[in-house]
């Protein structure tokens, strides 16, 4: 039986505009938690770059990427990013959102990237194209907010999570000098 929280509904839901304004804040802090497997890999494969460690450096990034989004949408609803704009992944019902529903979301979150790296590679687009083509699956990706019916991408719909605006904190009350 899943713990019960006050409703959703009682956040504001985040603009599209802030949403995808903290992803580019999380793109740069990836780069961090990045770092360290990646040093790692690089020293055990002496910086090789064949077919195989190219491979290898692409799956190393889903996975490293998918544990730490994994674990801090399960743990807290919210990224060191997220938690600077004052937005939480919940699961209305729930205390926490489950594991198995913060793997499905990482699964579809892929979705933001996915059909534009396929479009590149089968149009061997290279690079401003490649890049562009990012651009536009992005844009198509976060117009699905406009058309959930309650302002979620899609991925949050299919799932029944939502993003949501926490509340700004409360100033602390000034002592009066004495």
């Amino acid at each position: 039986m899943p713990n019960s929280t006050p409703a959703a509904s009682s956040h504001s839901i985040p603009t599209i505009k802030r949403r995808l304004i903290s992803m580019v804040y999380e793109s740069l802090l990836a780069l961090a938690v990045l770092f360290l497997p990646f040093l790692l890999f690089e020293l055990a494969v002496q910086g090789a770059h064949t077919p195989l460690t190219e491979h290898m450096r692409q799956c190393l990034a889903f996975l490293v990427m998918g544990a730490y989004f994994i674990h801090q949408w399960s743990r807290e609803g919210q990224t060191l990013a997220m938690k600077t704009w004052r937005l939480k992944v919940v699961l209305p019902g729930h205390a926490h959102v489950p594991l198995r529903i913060a793997t499905y979301r990482y699964i579809l979150a892929w979705m933001w990237l996915l059909p534009a790296l396929l479009v590149s590679y089968v149009l061997d687009l290279q690079h401003w194209a490649a890049l562009s083509a990012l651009g536009v699956g992005i844009l198509a990706w976060s117009a699905t907010a406009l058309f959930t019916g309650n302002g979620q991408f899609l991925h949050d719909k299919i799932l029944g999570t939502q993003i949501v605006q926490l509340p700004a904190p409360a100033k602390k009350a000034k002592k009066a000098a004495a």
